[in-house]
């Protein structure tokens, strides 16, 4: 029996088979910084309700998956503590958007987005687990000077499903980096934020698409829906009675 995830606009992989094995779930920067009371955004903007709302999302379909055997890649934006791989440009755009406290400024948890730091860190609600994997870098993109096509080669990854924040920034990056690596890629709509509505329904938007250049969008439950289908498949050989 072949399935796929149910998504627009086209049915998830468009292999027409979903295979586990083939496929990994992209958790994009749900970081202290970001998510959590206290972090950057918290501080600086009323958005942090909505960079929240992934949170129970992600955290069901992290139980689907990691029963499923799916490998989970987590990223994490970041620099070096001594901001030799901070560009200028970056830092000026980002103090534009948050009011002077740009990447590198000091807030009530340390410096923002800087490696070591408390607002570096994965919220604990969706605390990475032994065997997950972490990718760190200083981009949007999570394959922009990392290891991430590396690693899913290596294991055999074909099909990518996104989640995280923010939807029209980092995850959206990554997936146009994804598209371009020939990869397929999901985006479950309720597991990603933006800092305003507007923001995210247009990057969901454009994936949305019937062009669908870069992927195609789906929900958490559609998801879980397949992986517990798979789940109740019997073995080969197996006999239920």
């Amino acid at each position: 029996m072949s399935l796929q995830v149910p998504a627009t606009g086209y049915d998830f992989p468009f292999t027409g088979d979903f295979r586990p094995s083939e496929t990994a779930l992209v958790i994009i920067d749900m970081q202290v910084d970001f998510c959590a009371p206290g972090g950057w955004v918290a501080s600086l903007t009323p958005a942090l309700d909505l960079m929240r709302a992934p949170i129970e999302p992600i955290k069901r379909v992290l139980s689907a998956v990691r029963a499923a055997g799916m490998k989970v890649i987590y990223t994490r934006e970041g620099h070096r503590p001594d901001g030799s791989d901070l560009t200028a440009v970056k830092r000026f755009r980002t103090r534009l958007a948050y009011d002077g406290a740009g990447v590198g400024e000091y807030t009530a948890l340390g410096r923002v987005l800087t490696r070591g730091e408390p607002g570096h860190e994965i919220i604990p609600e969706l605390a990475p687990e032994p065997g997950d994997i972490m990718i760190d870098k200083v981009g949007s993109g999570c394959f922009y000077g990392t290891e991430m096509e590396h690693i899913l080669r290596a294991n055999g990854i074909r099909h990518l499903v996104f989640t995280g924040v923010t939807t029209e920034c980092c995850v959206h990056t990554s997936m146009r980096e994804a598209a371009d690596r020939g990869f397929d890629n999901l985006l479950l709509e309720d597991a990603t934020a933006a800092v305003t509505l507007a923001l995210k329904e247009a990057a969901v938007s454009i994936i949305r698409d019937p062009s669908t250049l870069f992927g195609t969008v789906g929900t958490s439950d559609d998801l879980i829906a397949v992986l517990h289908t798979l789940a109740q498949k019997p073995t080969p050989g197996h006999n239920p009675a």
